[in-house]
């Protein structure tokens, strides 16, 4: 025999009610079913009744609402036959009595809690009426003769012992279908009605099952099972499978409503499994809750949340070693019916954090600053106050208590993504970590653990990009090449929420299709330096990343307002690095501190590894003595070009027209974009350097970077005879040219030097790159990094590597 709770979603419609008629006929064995009132009843009868004792006519016309809503579902679900005009009947004299009492609480402006208990139990009495006349061989039960309460403490509780012996009689033989309104139930002694709190059609529901060693209790909703997350928060949650009784236990009093809390307790003791089913997908598989679970390899079950805490502390030197605090805390908030679901306490018990529902923070206040009103006159006790607009969070597992590095890893992941905990709490099962946030962060908390613990499909990086030149545009290409091999062989999504040019951004958390990029941006409304920095620190999205390939000194601008935010910054753009030195270390420190990333390995040789192996060597103990490098594809290419058919004037020119100089040559020939890549590796081998502090030796003069672009490809050809004469002299000694950055134990200067063939700079060939670097250990033999350093691929290629190294 089985037990079947059907919900008030699944009876809530004449699709969904008549889904439930297949169901249950379609069962072969003997089962009961525990129905709820039709979806959003119980809240029309609550409200009508507020309505009646306000003394508000409208009360009439939301009576009749709920009549017409039981009258439709009749019309639509039960055809016509003596079964249907019995029932109408029935419904008709509960339908007359509910108006009564009204009427009743409307004359006399009175509505008592037993008064009230009486008007909310009519939804499962008529509901139950409905699915008994529907379901073929159905047979009614009223729950109200078998499911018995007492009061205890002022509260109405379950009378275990009496139910179930009632139980057991009332069901000494088994029809194939028995229906049982869920949810209410009566006084042991007085006989008045009773019910069993919001979602007590579930209790109900396990009460029958454990009386009668049901062999299975299914909850029918209107969800697949429980879930890893909120799928409304989390859009890859997903279905779990199967959890422990504890498990589900404490996903539910964090917040999962998929099952009343008390549920649990009557079919656990009996070791009786639940299965979650969805009356709305009827051949989903569900979760079961039972005893024994399949061992996993992942450490954490679930997620759970509760938004709208408030966090009450309570403090003062005279709780230290005082006995009874506690007791007097709880007593005094339980007297007042004021639920507490999460304790702090500091170890040196000067004080205690309570967590509370919003609503109930203010009376909490009151409450205790009453009862401990003498210690507060006295200074020995703080007054209370609530910090409000909080979250609770739980991550749940069995699990937890076999892995060490849990708590590690969670706080871990929530301060890297800028998030703080105010207050925490694990109890020694090790089953439950939970944590207090704030609420605007509870949507990022989790994203950001789902995503870490494993739960999640993928691991998700989120890009804004800035900037669609050709190194932005090769990225973007790059991502969307390499997005479905990341997924597959990595279990990594790199998604794209954010791209913007220098005139329009567009922004989703869903992320976008990268084949279409360029169509969607132009489409999307136009932006400035503001509204890039608002909607990338607004989303305050988990595991973020703003990815650089402009040369803007606005965007260089934002860094430090994301790195504060905990946003990773991957930058192409030179300008923050090879900025003044204060600005340079302040961002390096902000990253570090705030546990996030700065990287801009691009900013030099474009996707050579050079920074990067210079900041292994200094990690692992080695000292950078000197570097030597050429770090302009540019002028290394027009001295490569430059020949007896060739003169230096048509070798800028070609430089120009084949994309490796600057619009304005004059840009690459003053050695500025040098003088920047030398200091970012002399500041990166541990130096204090500005770029005024670099000697520079040009080979043009000073006069050629004066006036206007015109001009300066008019005076140009006037040094291709002198640079003619160099280069014979040159060439007879078996030398070439190559401009060259050195930086010898922090003294920093650029020149054009003569190279013979002995030296490894002679053989550099095109546009290449090369850095030698001489350290403590790499002293008589220095280390040489060579290879393509410029081109768009090449250095979107790089800018992919530093997203992968965060990743």
């Amino acid at each position: 025999m089985k037990v079947l709770k059907f919900g008030g979603t699944s009876v809530g419609t004449p699709e969904s009610i008549l889904s439930v008629k297949r169901i249950v006929e379609a069962r072969q064995e003997p089962v009961i079913v525990v129905v709820s009132a039709l979806g959003g009843i119980t809240d029309q009868l609550i409200g009508t009744a507020r309505q009646a004792l306000e003394g508000d006519l409208q009360y009439q016309a939301s009576f009749l609402e709920i009549s017409k809503r039981h009258e439709r579902m009749i019309d639509e679900v039960i055809p016509e036959s003596p079964a249907r005009e019995d029932l109408w009947r029935t419904v008709e004299t509960l339908l007359g009595e509910l108006q009564s009492i009204y009427q009743g609480v409307y004359l006399i402006r009175d509505l008592s809690a037993k008064t009230l208990a009486a008007i909310v139990s009519y939804g499962e009495r008529i509901s139950s009426r409905i699915v008994a006349t529907l379901i073929r061989d159905a047979k009614w039960y009223d729950s109200r003769e078998f499911i018995k309460t007492e009061v205890k403490g002022g509260r109405s509780c379950l009378a275990s012992e009496l139910t179930n012996r009632l139980v057991r009689e009332t069901w000494r033989e088994v029809p194939r279908v028995s229906i049982v309104p869920g949810f209410i139930s009566t006084d042991a002694k007085s006989g008045e009605v009773t019910n069993l709190g919001r979602g007590g059609s579930d209790y109900t529901a396990s009460i029958i099952a454990a009386a009668l060693d049901a062999e299975l209790l299914e909850i029918w909703t209107d969800v697949d099972g429980f879930m890893t997350a909120d799928p409304r928060v989390i859009r890859n949650a997903y279905v779990i499978k199967e959890l422990s009784y504890v498990e589900a236990m404490e996903l539910c009093n964090f917040g999962a409503k998929v099952v009343y809390p008390p549920t649990i307790y009557p079919v656990c003791v009996k070791n009786i499994p639940i299965r979650i089913k969805n009356t709305f997908n009827p051949d989903a598989e569900g979760s079961i809750i039972k005893r024994d679970v399949a061992s996993s390899a992942k450490a954490i079950k679930g997620i759970s949340s509760i938004s709208g805490t408030s966090l009450i502390t309570i403090s003062g030197l005279s709780m230290v070693g005082v006995i009874g605090v506690n007791r007097r805390i709880f007593s005094c908030l339980a007297d007042k019916g004021i639920s507490v679901f999460m304790v702090s306490q500091a170890s040196s018990e000067n004080s205690s954090s309570i967590g509370v529902r919003d609503a109930d923070a203010d009376a909490a206040c009151r409450v205790l600053n009453e009862e401990f009103q003498k210690e507060i006159e006295t200074g020995a006790m703080n007054e209370m106050k609530a910090e409000s607009g909080l979250a609770t969070v739980a991550i749940v597992g069995e699990n937890m208590k076999h892995t060490p590095g849990i708590a590690g890893k969670l706080f871990g992941t929530l301060g890297r993504n800028g998030i703080s905990v105010i207050a925490c709490a694990q109890g020694a099962s090790e089953t439950n970590i939970s944590f207090v946030v704030e609420g605007r962060l509870l949507r990022k908390s989790l994203n950001v653990i789902h995503d870490s613990f494993f739960l999640s499909e993928y691991q998700v990086l989120n890009l804004f990009i800035t900037g669609v030149g050709t190194v932005g545009t090769s990225l973007i290409a790059q991502l969307a090449q390499q997005r479905e091999k990341l997924m597959r062989e990595q279990g990594l999504k790199l998604n794209v929420v954010g791209i913007a040019s220098g005139h329009r951004a567009m922004f989703s958390r869903d992320g976008f299709d990268l084949a279409t990029f360029r169509e969607q941006l132009d489409a999307a409304p136009p932006s400035n330096i503001q509204r890039l920095r608002d909607e990338v620190v607004g989303m305050n999205i988990f595991n973020s990343v703003f990815v650089d390939c402009t040369a803007s000194n606005e965007v260089a601008g934002l860094y430090k307002d994301f790195l504060q935010h905990n946003i990773n910054v991957v930058a192409a753009n030179k300008i923050a690095a090879s900025s003044d030195y204060e600005n340079y270390h302040t961002l390096k420190t902000i990253a570090q501190r705030r546990g996030v990333k700065f990287l801009f390995e691009t900013n030099v040789g474009a996707g050579l590894p050079i920074i990067r192996t210079i900041n292994d060597l200094r990690n692992s103990g080695d000292k950078v003595l000197r570097i030597e490098a050429v770090l302009s594809g540019t002028l290394n290419f027009i001295f490569n070009t430059i020949s007896a058919d060739i003169p230096f004037s048509e070798t800028v020119r070609m430089a120009k027209a084949q994309g490796y100089s600057e619009p304005d040559p004059r840009v690459d020939l003053c050695g500025r974009d040098v003088i920047r890549k030398l200091v970012i590796l002399t500041r990166e081998a541990g130096y204090k350097i500005n770029q005024e502090d670099v000697e520079t030796h040009l080979f043009v003069p000073d006069s050629f970077f004066e006036g206007s672009i015109d001009d300066f490809w008019a005076k140009l050809p006037s040094l291709d005879a002198e640079f003619e004469a160099r280069r014979k002299a040159l060439e007879q000694q078996g030398k070439r040219w190559r401009f060259v950055a050195t930086c010898d134990h922090g003294r920093a200067s650029i020149s054009l030097r003569e190279v013979d063939m002995s030296h490894p700079f002679y053989v550099l060939e095109g546009s290449n790159n090369i850095v030698l670097l001489t350290t403590e250990r790499y002293n008589a033999s220095p280390m040489l990094i060579q290879g393509y350093g410029a081109g768009a691929s090449v250095t979107a290629a790089g800018v992919f590597a530093d997203i992968m190294s965060l990743a």
